[in-house]
């Protein structure tokens, strides 16, 4: 899950390759704003076959934020 999971954000928030997708948190990047945060939902939900409600979505403010969302749905390391 960690390699598909930092691809999903590095693609989602366009990161450079030399930033861990590990350290983020809403807001902590350019790119992470409204519209980033948007597509790094979608980018999860293609990745891993799920589709998350409004309070995950909500929730998913961290790299953490998104591996305890994505247990919920049954998805492990």
């Amino acid at each position: 899950m960690t390699e598909t999971l930092c691809s999903a954000f590095t693609n989602a928030l366009e990161l450079p390759a030399d930033l861990d997708p590990q350290t983020l948190s809403y807001g902590a990047h350019e790119h992470w704003d409204s519209v980033g945060h948007m597509a790094l939902v979608a980018e999860i939900e293609d990745a891993f076959g799920v589709m998350l409600d409004t309070d995950e979505i909500v929730g998913l403010s961290s790299y953490d934020a998104a591996v305890e969302i994505l247990a919920r749905h049954g998805v492990s390391a």
